[in-house]
């Protein structure tokens, strides 16, 4: 007789929800020798491991999560040059302020749980197009499943910039961050300099460039464990942390810049702004009201900013630039990357480029396709002879 069929008739919960059980189970009693353990000098190799085990625990429950369909998810096609989506708890104004800064019709009403969906809408910030994204609000246990925390927080982890969106009633940034820590994504911060080689046989070998406090004294080696890793290299880059080998072993995690904005602040008094201030100062926080439109042209700018755009003028031979059109790269970007934007196939005739401004050394400096441009440089693209293609 099938074992799933007699599970079923019988009232039993079927393996698989047991071994989910189990498993939550697990993450529970991790996460509760963890905060129930006083970190010190001959704790930390214990705390260590703990939280390994409890990153391969979670691990497993997102495979799992996706082997069953982990639920209907959110399908956002993005566009634009960036993607910025707006996190928050429910009814905090994400909805008021996406309609304030887009021509996005998302609804709005002074109660939990408005938006069931995911809604965009575009931003124009000098010449640049910001797709914005009005999410559902997060509730507690969002990263476990909560009020389809999981489906919003697969959003998340594919945006260029989150805005978390708090009010005076709603103001615990740090529980939306622990949710967002949850699925694995990170906070303006920046991938651990930290090289991980596997192999078959040899057995695992730790070094490192630099001189190790947090990690001394053998304490990487458990921790690669935990993970299966038994036969490889770990290189160490920078003096990493506990917390960002296990980032590094984890191999999911997503790195995003925040902006933090206080929305209806007009319900604060100058005391509990200043207080509220004070208490996100590290995060240099900015006040807004959706409602009553105050300080959104402040908020635009801060975006544009904080997405690292720069603006590339395209001057061809013997007529002057492009100035209303500029092609829109990010800091870091090269001449490679903005032949990629530019229409044609320019890459396969490249022969050069001159450049004027920031970036060239003098004007109409001659560069190759590696040159990293600044914001408003002005560059002509040049094409080998005998080439078909336009001229940039």
């Amino acid at each position: 007789m099938n074992d799933g069929c007699e599970a079923s008739s019988t009232g039993r919960v079927p393996n698989s929800s047991r071994r989910m059980s189990s498993l939550e189970e697990q993450i529970a009693e991790v996460e509760e020798e963890i905060r129930s353990t006083a970190y010190n000098k001959a704790t930390q190799l214990h705390i260590g491991r703990l939280k390994a085990k409890l990153a391969v625990l979670r691990l497993e429950r997102e495979t799992r999560a996706k082997g069953k369909g982990g639920g209907v998810g959110y399908a956002v096609r993005k566009s634009g040059h960036a993607t910025v989506g707006l996190v928050g708890y429910p009814s905090v104004g994400k909805s008021t302020l996406l309609n304030r800064l887009t021509a996005a019709d998302s609804e709005t009403g002074a109660y939990d749980f408005t938006t069931v969906s995911i809604i965009p809408g575009m931003l124009r910030w000098g010449g640049a197009s910001i797709q914005i994204l009005d999410m559902p609000g997060l509730v507690p246990g969002a990263a476990k499943g909560r009020g389809r925390g999981r489906e919003v927080l697969s959003v998340v982890r594919s945006v260029d910039l989150v805005m978390f969106l708090i009010d005076p009633e709603h103001r615990d940034l740090r529980a939306l961050v622990r949710e967002l820590e949850g699925a694995g994504v990170r906070i303006n911060d920046r991938p651990p300099r930290i090289v991980i080689t596997h192999s078959d046989r040899g057995g695992l070998t730790v070094s490192s460039t630099v001189r190790l406090t947090h990690l001394a004294g053998g304490l990487a080696l458990p921790i690669a464990r935990e993970f299966g890793l038994h036969n490889g290299l770990i290189v160490f880059r920078e003096d990493a942390t506990a917390d960002q080998l296990i980032d590094a072993l984890a191999g999911n995690r997503v790195y995003v810049q925040a902006l933090i904005v206080v929305n209806k602040a007009e319900l604060l008094t100058p005391e509990e702004r200043t207080q509220l201030s004070w208490e996100l100062r590290q995060h240099e926080p900015l006040f807004v009201s959706a409602k009553e439109g105050v300080g959104l042209d402040a908020l635009v700018d801060r975006l544009g900013h904080a997405l690292r755009f720069i603006r590339i003028y395209v001057k061809p031979p013997g007529r002057p630039p492009d100035r209303e059109e500029p092609v829109i790269l990010r800091e870091g970007d090269d001449i490679a990357a903005l032949l990629r934007r530019l229409p044609g196939d320019l890459s396969r005739s490249f022969r050069a480029a001159q450049v004027w401004g920031r970036s060239a050394r003098f004007p109409g400096q001659t560069v190759g396709r590696d040159h990293l441009l600044s914001d408003e440089d002005v560059v002509t693209v040049v094409v080998a002879r005998g080439s078909t293609r336009p001229v940039a």
